[in-house]
């Protein structure tokens, strides 16, 4: 496949995974799932300057909390809430304490238990807090904060995407996706999403990029561990880890010491 057709294709898988835009969906293979998961954190930058806007916007018109949660609110639209279900799946399985072919089972049941219900309230409340404090900020870096965030929220599903990492199903997204993304990859979209955390703290430029590289190998670390529970990755995985870092990197922007 021409190079010029895989990254279009990949594009519109991404936009189409990560998003809610009306992109008409293109030729659907690993060629271009690969493509697609390089490109995440990308459709996250895009997000992340359209939930820094909001933020701004409502802030200027409503206390930073409230403006906060419309913005995390925002944040589960424009995803139809697929990453937070993920996580809620995610976290139901490994604390059932079952293994392989029983967790993925729990993973497939419509209903959230009350691990996933916890984690969704934990990751909610603690977002919220954070862009609370962000509004607060020079409106650059309440925008280099949010979008960099957002993108390595999505930067996590490019390194749980790479090479050597299993699938824990035969189908589904998780076996189209998995092992599909080269280290070049995961190396650009590291280097670009700590680079634009950057300017994300006013005064303390080290600490965006740490927080990015910290959430990644938090995420690294929780990514074993699933593989070693459920035997790979799966599209709940992906939504977790897309929650899990977002989180993680809020928390490394806010925290003061």
């Amino acid at each position: 496949m021409p190079a010029e057709r895989r990254l279009g294709d990949g594009l519109r898988l991404a936009l189409t995974t990560f998003s809610t835009l009306p992109v008409r969906a293109g030729r659907v293979d690993r060629a271009a799932a690969g493509a697609a998961m390089a490109l995440a954190p990308a459709i996250g930058a895009l997000l992340g300057a359209a939930l820094a806007g909001a933020l701004l916007a409502l802030s200027a018109v409503a206390a930073p909390l409230v403006a906060a949660g419309v913005t995390v609110g925002v944040g589960a639209l424009l995803t139809r809430g697929l990453h937070l279900d993920g996580l809620a799946d995610t976290v139901d399985a490994l604390g059932s304490y079952r293994r392989g072919a029983a967790a993925l089972e729990i993973m497939k049941k419509p209903d959230v238990g009350p691990f996933g219900v916890a984690a969704l309230v934990v990751v909610l409340l603690v977002q919220a807090a954070a862009l609370a404090e962000l509004a607060a900020r020079p409106w650059p870096a309440t925008l280099a904060a949010v979008v960099a965030a957002t993108a390595a929220g999505r930067l996590g599903v490019t390194v749980a995407c790479r090479r050597g990492v299993p699938a824990a199903r035969p189908d589904g997204l998780g076996a189209l996706v998995a092992g599909t993304v080269g280290p070049v990859a995961v190396g650009l979209g590291t280097a670009a999403v700590a680079l634009v955390a950057v300017a994300a703290v006013p005064g303390r430029p080290w600490q965006g990029p740490a927080a990015v590289l910290a959430a990644l190998a938090v995420a690294v670390l929780l990514l074993r561990h699933v593989v070693r529970r459920l035997g790979g990755v799966t599209g709940d995985v992906l939504g977790a880890a897309v929650e899990v870092v977002t989180t993680l990197v809020y928390l490394g922007l806010v925290a003061t010491r």
